[in-house]
């Protein structure tokens, strides 16, 4: 009987990591914008004297991730150095606690 529990215990874990991997977790209003949005980023001079291009984060998208997607390549620069250069475009902010939704500025290495 502990052997037939344990098996539908099993089964259920897989099931739901399946189900968050698959389908997620997230409210629908997350969801609907993550299968909708396009990245929207434009190129802005900020107050300082890093390139750089506004984007809004999505949901699974981390500071390293948006950047490499803007530039369609891996990173040309240490992550020490993004993570000072993010730091520098938004000083009250901390690339390891972005916020799903809202716009930051990024360093833009395509240059």
């Amino acid at each position: 009987m502990k052997q037939l529990f344990g098996f539908l215990f099993a089964i259920l874990i897989i099931y739901v990591i399946y189900f968050d991997l698959t389908v997620g977790t997230l409210p629908a209003a997350f969801t609907q914008q993550r299968v909708d949005a396009k990245i929207e980023t434009t190129t802005v001079k900020s107050k300082t004297d890093i390139p750089s291009f506004e984007a809004k984060v999505k949901p699974g998208e981390t500071v390293i991730s948006i950047v490499e997607h803007k530039l369609k390549k891996p990173l040309p620069v240490s992550i020490t150095d993004l993570i000072n250069d993010f730091r520098k475009l938004n000083p009250s902010q901390s690339p390891e606690k972005i916020q799903i939704g809202s716009t930051y500025h990024f360093p833009d290495y395509s240059k």
